[in-house]
């Protein structure tokens, strides 16, 4: 039993350094939008359908709220500050668009 708690917890704190951390992902000048997101994102966001990336909350479904999100990171989601400009409004469209609000 002591050897089972301890694996779990093993676990969890390797699940949460590993998503919590920055992350040196530069995408190319020409990848679009869902490029980046299948590249970067779909390590812990799997799509929901091929019309529904994620579900987002009302106070993430802007464009600024989504690019602060995934340049700052949050306390499990890597921070990918290397995403800016224009690949960062493509990323940004994107999540928009194919994402429902909950």
């Amino acid at each position: 039993m002591k050897n089972l708690k301890l694996a779990l917890l093993g676990s969890a704190a390797f699940l949460l350094i590993g998503c919590s951390t920055s992350r040196d992902y530069t995408p190319p000048a020409d990848a679009s939008g869902e490029k980046i997101f299948s590249s970067v994102c779909t390590e812990c966001h799997k799509p929901l359908s091929p019309d529904v990336a994620m579900i987002l909350s009302e106070k993430v479904a802007t464009k600024e709220a989504i690019t602060k999100k995934f340049q700052s990171g949050s306390m499990r989601m890597p921070a990918f500050k290397n995403i800016q400009g224009d690949a960062a409004d493509r990323l940004a469209d994107y999540v928009l668009s194919n994402s429902q609000v909950k």
